[in-house]
């Protein structure tokens, strides 16, 4: 069965609705061949991106960066699935209070000294709060664990 991994940075209780709305889109009710983690950066490691067949990252913006959690992640994961995991199908949503720039450039360096494959552009939520980053992130799970269902990535 497919696996996908859900690494999501949730400081505040609307970044934690985020990670949960990718959680519920990934375990949609119609999608049954799909087994789906979900972890905070700081207790995702190496070992579970080795046992995924794709990855969900979430981050908020933080000075213009990702969050220190998410950088945590990759510092510890890096060069233990660099080999392993090339191809890995990827997709990022960033909740930025400002323009997400810096933070979605970082990810995606990051991103292609792993070589890993993007699925779609990184879904950006700028500005205040929105109610419908809730459905954007949801449809974002449920595409990733579909396109895994479906052999697609």
């Amino acid at each position: 069965m497919p696996r996908l991994l859900i690494v999501a940075h949730a400081p505040s209780p609307n970044t934690l609705r985020l990670r949960e709305s990718a959680e519920r889109g990934a375990r949609h009710p119609d999608i049954e061949n799909v087994e789906v983690t979900v972890k905070p950066p700081l207790e995702a490691g190496p070992e579970d991106v080795l046992g995924c067949d794709a990855i969900l990252l979430g981050t908020t913006e933080n000075l213009g960066y990702m969050s220190g959690a998410l950088k945590d992640f990759f510092d510890r994961s890096y060069y233990p699935v660099l080999e392993e995991k090339q191809g890995l199908p990827c997709a990022l949503y960033i909740r930025a209070g400002r323009d997400g720039t810096g933070t979605r450039r970082a990810v995606e360096g990051i991103v292609t000294g792993l070589r890993w494959k993007w699925v779609q552009e990184p879904l950006t939520l700028r500005g205040e709060w929105q109610e419908a980053f809730v459905d954007q992130v949801e449809e974002l799970g449920m595409a990733m664990a579909a396109g895994l269902e479906s052999g697609i990535l």
